[in-house]
């Protein structure tokens, strides 16, 4: 049960994400389900001790919940095994949720509906970068001097297209 319950959670923790097409596996969304899984279980034991006659069983589900806490808030505040692919793999649909929120918040005050809007143009362009990285890197393996990252520059990214939410072109109006 608590098993089944962490797969969904981690399914769900992208249903904020703005395009469909953002949707990237990421480690440290795995880190933070398994931190939401262990905290679940925990409270479920204390919630439900009584209802199983082994003990010891009680105490070594709770045991293994503390266990795959601590590793997993480790692994998240660390982030020792996250690379260049991996870390611009979780920053896109990172992006993508600022996107959603800047873009349909009620916002009344100009201001406010101004940074909103340059926030939207710089995660849409941030995106756009980093899904040219990622091929790249993959075509071409990381550039690991300034040298090398010159004769493979990032192209300059422009205003992109509003996606709708099942990753399609959409128009707005002004």
């Amino acid at each position: 049960m608590i098993a089944t319950s962490t797969v969904v959670m981690f399914a769900l923790m992208y249903l904020n994400t703005y395009a469909w097409d953002h949707v990237h596996w990421s480690e440290t969304r795995v880190y933070m389900t398994l931190i939401m899984g262990a905290a679940m279980a925990v409270v479920m034991m204390g919630f439900m001790w009584k209802m199983y006659a082994d003990k010891k069983l009680n105490y070594v589900v709770l045991g293994g919940a503390a266990v795959v806490f601590a590793l997993a808030l480790w692994l998240v505040r660390s982030q020792s095994t996250v690379g260049d692919r991996s870390y611009m793999m979780a920053m896109i649909p990172h992006h993508s949720i600022a996107i959603l929120t800047s873009e349909r918040a009620g916002i009344e005050d100009v201001r406010v509906r101004k940074l909103a809007d340059g926030i939207i143009a710089a995660q849409r362009r941030e995106i756009s970068e980093m899904e040219w990285l990622i091929e790249d890197i993959e075509a071409n393996g990381p550039a690991i001097s300034e040298a090398e990252a010159r004769t493979r520059p990032v192209p300059e990214f422009g205003p992109q297209p509003q996606a709708s939410v099942t990753g399609g072109p959409e128009s707005k109006a002004d």
